[in-house]
């Protein structure tokens, strides 16, 4: 997932893996959340998902820019 994220932004993107426990998994973009493990039935991101997550960051980014 994060290769997708770094082909997204490129060296535009930081991205800090901060470990948890109970299966803990969460992703933000700029300080929002865009993923939660537990908020998605304990699901891993399915290619879609990861799409989806993708395209916050492409905004985010494009927001920046702008």
């Amino acid at each position: 997932m994060a290769g997708e994220f770094f082909a997204e932004g490129g060296k535009d993107v930081a991205i800090k893996i901060t470990p948890g426990t109970g299966g803990i998994l969460q992703v933000f973009v700029d300080g929002d959340k865009i993923y939660d493990k537990a908020e998605e039935d304990g699901q891993f991101p399915n290619l879609p998902r990861v799409k989806e997550m993708r395209a916050s960051i492409r905004e985010k980014l494009e927001a920046v820019a702008v």
